[in-house]
């Protein structure tokens, strides 16, 4: 293949990706005429077709599938190869892509990538902050956060950064009106709000003396956003069960008490992951050196 294809396999590969020309031309920064005819170019050079093609939709066809991974990977060399040159040069450059879950991401991770583009301006971020499980190799991420005990998978490498410490806790006002449950067994008297995910209730858990309590409810309130839990018990609703890095100020502003805290969980590690590969990018690097240089003297959060 031509040199010259590499802007053609670009197109393809960001069409794929995107779903669309029109997204993909967004995010290479072309039209979307452009975006088509790299595609048609390439599949005239190949001699097969690479995309089905409808007014709403894109999807490959099994040749394109084979090129797109093949596709796929001819970037990511050249993205290491110009991360060595960064290297050499000490100069982190290029996009980041990362991913995070929605709350922490928005809370504790924007402040940082915040201070991280304004040391390095010759850095682009994509930022993907969502509670559902990604794959990074499959879906090109070059870092992620993740909360909870690692997957095994060979791929990736891990760095635990921080700990996820869960605080049941209600606001004065409720426990002033309803009591404080001494007890786990004593939720089943008190108005609880659980976390839906994928349409099931994430159960609590609590250390006792005979071992671990999970309490599944049901909840009075059952919501998919943590955020939304967080602001009802504010207002008085009912209890909740949600870390420590949602709930801090609340803490420690009174808006909520925390109870049961005879009853602790273990907490979980909070993780940072990427892809084991030979050369660690210096943007990469560069996000985790700061990560680590802001919470090592503390969390902000606890």
């Amino acid at each position: 293949m031509e040199i010259n294809s590499i802007g053609d396999i670009a197109a393809f590969v960001a069409a794929v990706k995107a779903g669309s020309y029109t997204h993909a031309a967004s995010s290479l920064g072309l039209t979307r005429s452009a975006i088509g005819k790299s595609i048609v170019r390439l599949e005239t050079r190949m001699g097969v077709r690479l995309l089905n093609r409808t007014t709403r939709s894109l999807s490959l066809t099994d040749e394109g599938r084979v090129m797109f991974d093949r596709c796929r990977q001819i970037l990511e060399d050249l993205e290491e190869v110009d991360a060595a040159m960064a290297m050499r040069r000490g100069k982190p450059t290029g996009t980041l892509r990362l991913s995070a879950p929605l709350s922490f991401g928005q809370r504790h991770i924007l402040p940082i990538l915040d201070i991280y583009l304004k040391k390095w301006p010759e850095i682009r971020a994509e930022v993907s902050f969502s509670d559902r499980f990604v794959d990074l190799i499959e879906e090109g991420f070059d870092i992620a956060i993740r909360i909870g005990e690692p997957r095994d998978d060979s791929r990736i490498l891990t760095r635990t950064i921080a700990s996820q410490h869960i605080v049941t806790c209600a606001s004065p006002e409720y426990l002033s009106s309803r009591g404080v449950p001494e007890t786990p067994a004593d939720l089943t008297r008190h108005d609880t709000i659980f976390l839906l995910s994928a349409e099931k209730r994430r159960s609590w858990r609590f250390a006792t003396p005979e071992g671990t309590f999970v309490y599944e409810g049901p909840g009075r309130l059952n919501l998919d956003s943590s955020e939304a839990m967080r602001a009802s018990a504010i207002s008085g609703f009912g209890i909740v069960h949600l870390p420590t890095y949602m709930l801090g100020e609340d803490l420690r502003s009174g808006k909520l008490i925390p109870v049961l805290e005879k009853y602790p969980f273990p907490p979980e590690p909070i993780r940072l992951i990427y892809p084991s590969k030979r050369h660690l990018s210096p943007r990469i690097r560069a996000l985790i050196d700061l990560l680590v240089e802001s919470w090592e003297q503390g969390l902000p959060w606890e």
